[in-house]
């Protein structure tokens, strides 16, 4: 289908201003570019803690959301931010992870992992480890139910979500659900959407070069926990809610990775979201599909993780 109406009137925006493509640009100056970018207001919490857990290298900040009060244990969702590795951080996707703890009824944990290019993979990975294992072992301090522990990201986020589930399931670690949005997943630049939407819609196929240069080096392209399609086996992974828009250049890894899951056994749902762009889960405030998708989310998180009601 074509782009929606309001896809189509941001895109004309952004085309006016004529930014310059990450690729040509430095990773400071497109943080300060994404930083200084607009974000939706985020749904109201019961609590939110700012807080820091013990990781490779230092401790790694970490904010947690509780959407509703009382003492029940409620399921925990570690969630890295998107943003190409190089980008955002747990302020620029304070709104999002507020809609996701709204929308899941889950505890969800917001984790400032460390950036490339200064930190290139291992870092992010390991950071995002870290917590995951932490809450799986401490996650009951937080009023929540370590038995009910799974993963979520965006984009960057959902590739290391990915790979913190391969490692889960390497580790022995049970997660019980894993929520990827448009993730990254392949360093393939041939598959169709790569082509088809290489220009135009906001996230560029080159762009995405760029921040795989940044995250990765030559000598761990072939690591799963890195590149997760380069992973051999994906039996016995957490269930799956795969995410992906239609005009897109990661559109085509992202199903991709969902049919190699379900073909490895695991059940996993893939809804691709029609007349949208990279990122639209993010601006809800102008593209009504984004709530669509966020509902769909949270029925899948509920659902997965046994809580009962529906917020809006």
């Amino acid at each position: 289908m074509p782009l929606l109406p309001e896809v189509a009137e941001m895109l004309d925006n952004l085309a006016r201003i004529d930014a310059p493509p990450l690729s040509a640009s430095s990773p400071e100056a497109a943080r300060a570019a994404y930083d200084a970018a607009p974000k939706p207001t985020g749904d109201d919490m019961a609590e939110v803690t700012d807080s820091t857990v013990a990781g490779p290298a230092g401790p790694i900040s970490i904010r947690i959301y509780r959407p509703t009060a009382g003492d029940e244990p409620l399921p925990i969702v570690a969630f890295f931010h998107g943003g190409g590795w190089v980008l955002s951080n747990i302020e620029g996707h304070d709104s999002l992870a507020r809609r996701l703890a709204a929308q899941s009824g889950a505890i969800v944990v917001s984790v400032e992992y460390r950036l490339a290019p200064e930190h290139p993979f291992p870092a992010p990975h390991d950071d995002c480890w870290a917590v995951t294992r932490w809450l799986a072992d401490h996650g009951a301090e937080l009023g929540g139910d370590p038995a009910r522990l799974g993963v979520a990201g965006d984009s960057a986020g959902g590739n290391l979500a990915a790979g913190v589930a391969l490692r889960a399931r390497d580790e022995g670690l049970a997660l019980t659900h894993q929520l990827l949005v448009y993730p990254c997943i392949d360093t393939d630049w041939s598959r169709p959407s790569m082509v088809d939407n290489a220009e135009g819609y906001f996230l560029r196929t080159k762009d995405m070069v760029w921040f795989w240069d940044q995250f990765v080096p030559v000598e761990h392209r072939e690591n799963p926990y890195a590149v997760p399609m380069r992973a051999s086996d994906t039996s016995d992974l957490a269930p799956a809610l795969i995410q992906t828009a239609e005009f897109d250049p990661l559109r085509d890894e992202g199903e991709a990775w969902g049919e190699r899951l379900a073909a490895a056994g695991v059940d996993v749902t893939i809804t691709r979201y029609d007349g949208v762009i990279h990122g639209f889960v993010s601006r809800w405030d102008q593209i009504p599909s984004a709530v669509s998708a966020h509902e769909e989310a949270g029925l899948a998180m509920r659902a997965a993780y046994r809580t009962d009601g529906a917020d809006a």
